[in-house]
């Protein structure tokens, strides 16, 4: 038996076949995984379709009252859920307990406010009563991704089961246990059996079975371009609508004005965070050349002094997700151009060698048209580019295929506005960076970024369908 199995229907199931969960930090197994398949996601869209029409038909007073019982009982359950995600994940453990913190908030967020989700009334004429009504899809399905495995579970099933649907999710095939722990404690929370289901495996197996499922009416997605590719194309052909959130290549524009002092520590965090795993990470950072340098040694400074370790020692930095993650951000870096000022390699002689570890790296220099200033790395790595006037920095900005965030540091509001209107993106940040941001702020991307919406109130408009109604008097 699979030390980690699918849930289905409010019941643990294994499969025969499995694999082995590795632990970033040791390269060592923490326990085996159920390798589900189209089997399995057909059972759960089943049960999913069973339960889905009782809960629909739930008062969304009720519906709230789960979701809010289900964040207590996250939040009751932090350390054990941090553990076991920095183990899966190897993010720091600091960083768990605030993704526990934060997921428990997405199902309060969304239990609040299903309370008042309306439609709307349209005053067209007076012998015509015309309104609309917002109505779940049916059964949804998820495909995760590893950086965030518990932020990520929140944030696709608390808008789909607020608003009426049932959920089959499939989580990254590096780190299931959270998603599944998260089940159990919502069955005790209340959520009844088969609104949420779990199926754990691979993503060529039960990821591109959830994609093509004809009982799914609505997929999201969370991951690479390439993957996202074949998702869309998926829920295409059977003419389903996708969301899509995908890879990103944020810029940081520091102008000449900045206020260094606050900046600095902001740049470092926002490319050092879960290890540069973060798809709204800011990976590049354009100064203007009369403060380059300087930004570039404080930058460089900090990264030479980060603490590295495995995550439940609670470092600055943690291992990368995988061995293979470990040798694709190795082999970008040595294909850069530019000059590296700090880290380039994973850590040599310092007792990490066994894990997917890699050094917090600045490359300086890079032509905007450079690989590594295009292309999404997923790792510690920044790369810096020195901007003269404000039309060149919005054009480097905008200079990839990603449009996902962005960041504006100046004490110019005139000019803080104007940059951020025309950087292009789906959240840009001025005086800060919040990766991603809060629970209440829409999230998404544009161009290889994908498209659609999550978080906020417009996750629930992208969990229902908009039915108008007409009615003559």
């Amino acid at each position: 038996m699979a030390d980690v199995r699918s849930f289905i229907d409010g019941e643990w199931v294994d499969t025969a076949e499995s694999y082995e969960n590795i632990d970033p930090a040791t390269g060592r197994s923490l326990g085996s995984v159920a390798r589900g398949g189209a089997a399995e996601v057909d059972a759960a869209v089943e049960a999913a379709r069973r339960a889905q029409r009782a809960w629909a038909r739930t008062k969304p007073e009720d519906r709230a009252l789960v979701l809010t019982r289900l964040a207590d009982r996250i939040l009751a359950e932090q350390e054990e859920l941090a553990v076991i995600e920095s183990e899966d994940t190897g993010k720091p453990i600091g960083q768990a307990r605030n993704d526990v913190v934060v997921t428990a908030r997405y199902f309060r967020f969304y239990g609040h406010a299903i309370d008042s989700y309306y439609g709307l009334s349209l005053p067209v004429s007076p012998d015509l009563l015309v309104y609309t009504k917002r109505e779940p899809f049916g059964v949804v399905g998820n495909v995760l991704a590893w950086n965030y495995p518990l932020q990520l579970l929140g944030r696709a099933l608390g808008p789909a089961v607020a608003t009426g649907n049932a959920s089959v999710i499939k989580p990254a095939d590096e780190t299931p246990r959270t998603t599944v722990r998260v089940a159990e404690l919502a069955l005790e929370a209340g959520l009844p059996r088969g609104v949420f289901n779990v199926v754990t495996g691979l993503g060529p197996e039960a990821g591109a079975a959830v994609a093509e499922h004809p009982g799914i009416a609505h997929v999201g997605f969370v991951g690479s371009t390439a993957v996202g590719r074949i998702i869309a194309h998926a829920a295409a052909e059977r003419v389903a609508p996708a969301t899509l959130e995908l890879g990103g290549k944020s810029a940081q524009i520091v102008f000449e004005d900045a206020d260094l002092e606050r900046a600095v520590p902001v740049l470092v965090k926002a490319i050092l965070q879960n290890a540069g795993q973060t798809c709204s990470a800011g990976s590049r950072v354009l100064v203007h050349e009369s403060i380059h340098a300087q930004v570039v040694d404080a930058v460089a400074a900090r990264f030479e002094a980060t603490t590295i370790g495995r995550g439940l020692d609670d470092p600055e930095l943690g291992p990368l997700i995988s061995r293979k993650q470990q040798a694709r951000v190795s082999g970008m870096v040595e294909a850069a151009g530019g000059d590296v000022v700090a880290g380039g390699s994973a850590p040599s002689g310092s007792g990490l060698e066994e894990g997917a570890y890699f050094l917090p790296t600045l490359i300086d220099n890079v032509d905007p048209g450079e690989m590594i200033a295009r292309e999404e790395v997923f790792g510690p790595v920044l790369v810096a580019a020195a901007f003269s006037t404000e039309d060149e920095a919005v054009e480097i900005a905008n200079s990839t295929d990603y449009a996902l965030l962005g960041s504006v540091w100046t004490r110019d509001l005139s000019r803080a506005h104007r940059v951020a209107d025309r950087v292009e993106a789906g959240q840009v940040y001025v005086n800060t960076y919040g990766a991603g941001g809060g629970v209440e702020f829409p999230f998404g991307g544009a161009k290889q970024s994908g498209y659609g919406r999550e978080k906020g109130r417009e996750a629930l408009d992208g969990y229902t369908k908009t039915k108008t109604i007409v009615v003559a008097l």
